[in-house]
C-alpha cells in the first residue's frame, strides 16, 4: 500500500510556525492524539506550543504529561484550552513511562481511530487524512518518518531509515491504532525498551491488521547532537529484539577485522557499495528521493559500522548488567517476540472464557 505525497505538497523546513492550512479551516477529524511527554528541560516548549494549537484545530490532542511537577505545571498553563493536558494513570505501573502514557491516552480516547506519536514528530493535514483513512481498513498504520531540519546527525541516521525501508519498513516515532482492538488486546506490555516494536508485535499477534504506507511521510524533528550521541547503545540494545540483525550487525567487526588482516579491501569496497545501493532503493521507494537527501544513502556504511560496533557493548550490558540504562533503571527486555506475545494473548483468552463459568 502507498500513499505518495508529491513533492508540492511535502512540508516545508522547520520553522518557528504552525503548519499551514487553508483560510476555511475545515471540520476536526474523527482522530483522537495522544501525544506521551516527559520533560525535564523546556527549551522545546515554544516550538511545540506552536505545532499542538495548530494541531487541536484539526484534531482533539490529549497530552499524557509525566514531567516533574514544575514541568507540568508550565505546560498545563501554556496549552490550556485547546489539549487535553493530564498526568499518567497513577494506578497503572510499568518501567517504561511511554507506555504508561499511551495506555492513560487510549483509555481517555474519544474516538476508535488513534494517533500514537512521540514529542518530536509534525504531521500535517494531509497525513492525518491519510491515516485516519487508511485505519478506516486496518488496526495498526506504521508511517515513514524523515527528518527535517538535516543537522549532520539526521543525514547519518536517515541511513538507518533508508535501509529499513529497503528490507521491509521503517520504525517511526508514531503510528496510528484501533482503539477497541487496543483495548481489546489489552494494551501492551510496560517493561519493554523498544515499545513501538512491542506494540506492532502486539497487534498481529491479536490478529490485527497492519499497514506500512512507505509514501505516507511524516516530518520528525531531529534531536539535539548530544542526545543522539547519549542514544548509540541504546538504540543498538533495540536488536536484541530481532536476533537476525543483532547477529548481523555483531559480525561487522569481526569480518571488516579479518578483512584488514588479510588486505580483502576490495571485498570491503564492494559491500559498502552494495549497502550504497540497498539504502538508495529504499530512498528511491513511494517518491522517497523528495524527502530523503542522498548522503543518507552514502553515510548508510557507516551507520552499519556504527551499529557493529555499538552492538557488542549493548550485548556487553544484556549479559553483565542484565539490562540497558533506562530513566534511572534497567531494562532487560528490548520486546517481546511475536510467539511469546502469541502464547500470553492465548492465555489471557482461555482466563476471559473460564471466568463466567468459575462464577
Amino acid at each position: 500500500m502507498s500513499a505518495t505525497l508529491p513533492s508540492r505538497h511535502l512540508p516545508g523546513p522547520l520553522a518557528n510556525t504552525a503548519p499551514q492550512t487553508s483560510a476555511a479551516a475545515p471540520r476536526r477529524l474523527e482522530l483522537e492524539y495522544v501525544l506521551p511527554l516527559r520533560w525535564t528541560d523546556d527549551t522545546p516548549l515554544p516550538e511545540l506550543t506552536g505545532y499542538l494549537r495548530w494541531l487541536a484545530g484539526q484534531v482533539p490532542v490529549t497530552v499524557v504529561d509525566g514531567s516533574p511537577p514544575e514541568f507540568f505545571a508550565r505546560h498545563a498553563a501554556a496549552w490550556a484550552g485547546y489539549v487535553r493536558h493530564v498526568p499518567p494513570d497513577p494506578h497503572l505501573t510499568g518501567a517504561n513511562g511511554k507506555v504508561l502514557g499511551v495506555l492513560t491516552g487510549l483509555r481517555l480516547a474519544r474516538h476508535e481511530h488513534v494517533v500514537i506519536a512521540d514529542d518530536d514528530v509534525r504531521y500535517d493535514e494531509q497525513a492525518l487524512r491519510t491515516l485516519r483513512r487508511l485505519l478506516d481498513r486496518a488496526d495498526l498504520v506504521r508511517p515513514q518518518n524523515y527528518f527535517d531540519p538535516l543537522p549532520w546527525h539526521a543525514h547519518w541516521d536517515t541511513g538507518r531509515s533508508l535501509l529499513n525501508r529497503a528490507v521491509g519498513a521503517d520504525y517511526p516515532g508514531t503510528l496510528g491504532v484501533r482503539r477497541s482492538t487496543f483495548q481489546a488486546m489489552g494494551g501492551y506490555h510496560p517493561d519493554v525498551l523498544f515499545e513501538n516494536l512491542e506494540l506492532i508485535r502486539t497487534v498481529g499477534a491479536y490478529g490485527g491488521r497492519e499497514l506500512t504506507p512507505p509514501g505516507l511521510y511524516v516530518r520528525r524533528v531531529p534531536p539535539a547532537t548530544s542526545h543522539f550521541l547519549q542514544q548509540r547503545i541504546r538504540q543498538a540494545y533495540d536488536d536484541i529484539a530481532q536476533p537476525w540483525r543483532l547477529m548481523t550487525f555483531l559480525a561487522v567487526v569481526p569480518a571488516l577485522t579479518a578483512a584488514a588482516v588479510t588486505r580483502r579491501t576490495g571485498e570491503v569496497a564492494a559491500a559498502a557499495a552494495g549497502i550504497v545501493a540497498l539504502a538508495e532503493y529504499g530512498r528511491r521507494r513511494a517518491g522517497g528521493r523528495h524527502v530523503f537527501p542522498v548522503t543518507g544513502s552514502l553515510l548508510a556504511p557507516l551507520w552499519v559500522l556504527e551499529r557493529g560496533v555499538c552492538s557488542w557493548p549493548a550485548l556487553a550490558q544484556r549479559v553483565a548488567f542484565g539490562g540497558v540504562g533506562y530513566a534511572g533503571g534497567r531494562l532487560r527486555t528490548a520486546a517481546h517476540s511475536p510467539r511469546r506475545l502469541r502464547t500470553s494473548l492465548r492465555a489471557r483468552a482461555a482466563e476471559a472464557a473460564a471466568e463466567p463459568a468459575g462464577r
